[in-house]
């Protein structure tokens, strides 16, 4: 933190008077948005000087822009000749008193959006604060924000502001982006016919969440129950089970239920575990190595005993924190549900039933068990949910502030 003085000399003594500008940034909607919503933020300045109402302190400007940092994994990945924008690209001066909203950031800026300044000459007197509307659409194409092995993608909506003869101060607010694919266009998904006649002489009142309303219609239909999906899952001695899935796209935060059906198996199955994971698999172009192609993440893992068991189900949640399948040009992120099967290599006896209902029956399973273990693997797909509901799961503060 770096503080002004002024300095007020008489006959008697010599006076230091503080001044302190307090920028403050506040996202009203949340922390969380879909790629093509409009961000809005309310940017606060305020004079915490404690002096006379004769002195007048001054700002020489404030600017407000969206950023998108990517940071990959040397180990992992080599970039090819990847456009990206440099500190000179987004600020044609690199002296400490131009904004440049990526300095001090680490890895390549992927999106940066024009710098829309708030105010330049700004004075305000001791204790009196002003207040500023900033608004930007995220575009559609952009990236996901992502925490990956490999890669990441991180969003910052960066305010700058200098006071006169001193350094440019950055503050930076981070948010998460969610991008769901086929809302580039949303006059698709819109009605262009009019029902109702438009008064002229008066203000057509415009759906702010028009877009948020569309994705969601868009979500329900992808993600709605249509059949279930059947899998009969064999090995090369015979049937395990059979596995029933009744949707296969899914958004975050819902449950991916499932059920088995062991009845008419043919393998005695003694264990079986389902793992959600995610596929982070490189660009062939961008990998360092061969062998660094694909790696997998777990989330949400659902283990159960199943000897001796007809039917059972699986209840396994979407974390509402991940994040959805995407592609780019350096990774693509993909789901799937991976399954492991411990079963018997030998027959195991059944449970001899008692001949009357009122007699009970004991059954003592082998002491050793020679047992070989099946992998299946189910691709999935994950979508975005409300960014109002994956506020409830984020870390991300909608203000933070600073003093100059």
């Amino acid at each position: 933190m770096r503080l002004q003085y002024l300095t007020v000399s008489n006959k008697s003594a010599i006076t230091k008077i503080l001044i302190m500008i307090e920028v403050t940034g506040v996202l009203p909607r949340g922390s969380v948005y879909l790629a093509g919503e409009t961000v809005k933020c309310i940017v606060t300045i305020k004079n915490l000087s404690k002096v006379s109402q004769n002195n007048v302190d001054c700002l020489a400007w404030a600017s407000v822009q969206i950023n998108c940092q990517c940071s990959v994994s040397d180990t992992r990945i080599n970039l090819p000749n990847t456009r990206k924008l440099s500190s000179e690209e987004i600020s044609p001066s690199s002296s400490d008193t131009s904004f440049v909203p990526n300095r001090g950031e680490q890895g390549m800026t992927v999106l940066s959006t024009k710098p829309r300044i708030l105010f330049c000459d700004l004075k305000l007197r001791p204790g009196e604060s002003k207040s500023f509307a900033f608004e930007d659409v995220i575009p559609a194409d952009a990236p996901p924000s992502y925490r990956g092995q490999a890669i990441k993608y991180s969003y910052k909506l960066i305010i700058g502001a200098q006071m006169l003869e001193h350094p440019t101060k950055l503050l930076r607010i981070p948010f998460r982006v969610l991008v769901l694919h086929g809302m580039n266009d949303v006059s698709v998904y819109m009605d262009t016919e009019e029902v109702q006649p438009s008064n002229p002489f008066l203000k057509q009142e415009q759906n702010e969440n028009n877009l948020l309303d569309i994705a969601m219609q868009v979500l329900a239909t992808i993600t709605a129950r249509k059949a279930p999906h059947f899998y009969n899952i064999t090995n090369a001695k015979g049937k395990v089970a059979k596995f029933i899935l009744f949707k296969q796209a899914y958004k975050l935060g819902e449950d991916i239920v499932g059920v088995f059906d062991f009845s008419e198996g043919t393998v005695p199955c003694v264990q079986f575990s389902v793992t959600l994971q995610s596929e982070e698999q490189i660009a062939e172009e961008c990998r360092r190595k061969v062998g660094h192609g694909s790696s997998y993440t777990s989330y949400v893992k659902h283990q159960d005993m199943c000897l001796h068991t007809e039917k059972t189900h699986v209840n396994i949640p979407v974390p509402l924190s991940a994040t959805p399948g995407f592609m780019t040009d350096i990774v693509c992120l993909r789901w799937r549900l991976h399954f492991e099967f411990v079963t018997s290599c030998d027959p195991i006896p059944e449970l001899e039933r008692p001949e009357r209902p009122d007699m009970s029956a004991m059954w003592c399973g082998p002491a050793n068990l020679n047992v070989e273990t099946m992998i299946w693997d189910l691709p999935i797909k994950i979508y975005p949910t409300n960014p109002l509901h994956a506020c409830s799961s984020t870390q991300l503060k909608t203000n933070a502030s600073i003093t100059l």
